[in-house]
């Protein structure tokens, strides 16, 4: 089980990070439940997640089976939303979901303030951001950068 605690440097050098929490995730994620649907991948872990903010000064970023198991905050599913993140992203990839995206939001390029993934199936966007109650809600943000999750690659 992996987590990551960090002071804050940049957002490249979290989503290095995030993409490392994201491998280590897989063994995980392939023995939870199978899933014909995004939204039935979004329910089963929304039932499962608290959010929780980093410790002052620091970035958390946490594995699948840290988050649901052992993590920093001692409760089961506590998180932020780049946990979040790396856990649906995980969950999605073991399903064999393909065209999975990370969202990067906020006002600017530099400076993004939250964090969901996008998996397109069929032409469909679905927005998977597991700090909303319902799967394909999104709050508007001036800017928005969707990165492609090229796993097979990593």
């Amino acid at each position: 089980m992996a987590e990551l605690r960090k002071p804050y440097k940049d957002i490249n050098d979290t989503m290095k990070h995030i993409k490392i929490q994201i491998v280590d995730s897989l063994p995980y994620a392939e023995n939870c439940p199978k899933f014909s649907t995004p939204a039935d991948c979004f329910y089963w872990l929304k039932d499962k997640v608290v959010y929780k903010n980093d410790p002052k000064g620091t970035e958390l970023l946490q594995s699948l089976p840290t988050l649901l198991e052992n993590n920093y905050h001692n409760i089961s599913g506590a998180g932020d939303c780049d946990c979040f993140t790396i856990a649906i992203v995980s969950l999605l990839i073991a399903n064999e979901f393909k065209n999975i995206k990370i969202c990067l939001v906020g006002r600017s390029r530099n400076m993004p303030v939250h964090i969901y993934c996008v998996v397109y199936v069929k032409g469909k966007r679905n927005v998977l951001d597991l700090t909303n109650k319902k799967p394909n809600q999104e709050r508007p943000y001036s800017y928005i950068q969707e990165l492609p999750v090229n796993w097979e690659n990593w």
